[in-house]
């Protein structure tokens, strides 16, 4: 099969060299965002959602960090998390199909960018359908050829 799925959201591609400690992983979390967003939007959209996903799956949050100084580091999510862009349509679609498998999702919206708190964010989530829903940017989890799936037409972020 080739394509746009084939290469561009596959992880596990081949190391860089000697491979040591290079793991494929059997679920994908990805961040898909809407093309249009200035670039403090992108970037602030995609931390909410990979705080979501990493939530989700509290197992794929790995151990502390510490440097040679013996200075503490908070753990991080242990695995990567492609970062993909789209029109509007490719979010609304990419919605729709992850809500239809069942999939781990997480949900930015325009309106949460007038809201200062997750209490308001919840907020203005829940008043609106899940059809009428104004998606930024969805985060993604779940097993790695369904998560292509529903990211089909999307492209790396730049």
């Amino acid at each position: 099969m080739s394509g746009p799925t084939s290469r561009t959201y596959k992880t596990g591609s081949p190391p860089v060299g000697d491979g040591v400690g290079v793991e494929r992983f059997e679920t994908k979390f990805a961040v898909l965002l809407r093309d249009d967003l200035a670039p403090w939007q992108a970037l602030n959209v995609t931390a909410f959602l990979a705080s979501g996903l990493t939530a989700a799956v509290p197992e794929a949050v790995g151990e502390p960090y510490e440097d040679a100084d013996g200075t503490k580091y908070l753990p991080m999510l242990g695995r990567p998390v492609l970062v993909l862009n789209g029109g509007k349509e490719v979010l609304v679609s990419a919605h729709a199909k992850a809500v239809g498998r069942g999939l781990a999702l997480a949900v930015f919206t325009s309106d949460l960018f007038a809201t200062g708190n997750d209490v308001d964010n919840r907020a203005a989530v829940r008043a609106v359908p899940r059809d009428a829903l104004d998606l930024v940017g969805i985060g993604v989890h779940g097993p790695r050829n369904a998560v292509d799936k529903v990211l089909k037409g999307a492209r790396m972020h730049p």
